[in-house]
């Protein structure tokens, strides 16, 4: 899990900036003793953070579950944590074998933005309907095209992607979106 706001996205850049991926792969190489390369279930943006990120890499290194937990833990900075480690099949892959990626977007609606929550959630001055809201994003379930959501940059071989649901809930005040689908396109949601 990671508070996203301090790093440029989970995938490593070639300018140095900090992510993600460099803290962790810092942090497990220190208690491997050996340079690990990580593998994400699915990259982040810039800001965006992480509940329940699911990585992989390979060693040879043999260590008890809560070194790979505590240790690992103990050399990254705040705002990012190791969960839980387990040891998985030869044949797993943190991407490909993934089923499923979810989203959560929470917005404010109030006259004045909330400086708690400033970072964390969205904001609008304007009244929003969720009912409007949830009859809009029902239309965006089901397998689709995505192509007019996708950012230049996108690695993606195809635009196509499955949205498995799309719910609005909450009140007019505090909303949350939540988003489950196969994969999403860079810059989709």
């Amino acid at each position: 899990s990671y508070d996203g706001s301090r790093f440029y996205g989970w995938q490593k850049q070639a300018d140095g900036l900090p992510t993600v991926q460099t803290v962790l792969e810092s942090a497990l190489s220190q208690i491997a003793g050996e340079t690990i390369r990580t593998i994400v279930a699915g990259r982040t943006d810039t800001g965006v953070h992480a509940t329940a990120q699911v990585v992989h890499f390979d060693t040879v290194v043999v260590r008890p579950e809560q070194a790979w937990v505590r240790g690992v833990n103990a050399y990254l900075p705040e705002g990012v944590a190791v969960l839980f480690a387990q040891q998985v099949a030869p044949h797993f892959h943190a991407r490909f074998d993934a089923y499923g990626r979810r989203y959560r977007y929470l917005l404010e609606s109030s006259p004045v933005r909330s400086p708690i929550l400033q970072g964390k959630i969205g904001w609008t001055h304007l009244k929003l309907d969720p009912e409007k809201m949830q009859q809009a994003a029902l239309l965006l379930e089901g397998e689709h095209d995505f192509s007019s959501f996708r950012a230049a940059e996108c690695q993606a071989k195809s635009p196509v992607k499955t949205l498995y649901s799309a719910k609005i809930s909450g009140t007019p005040q505090f909303l949350k979106l939540d988003l489950h689908g196969n994969a999403f396109l860079h810059h989709m949601v």
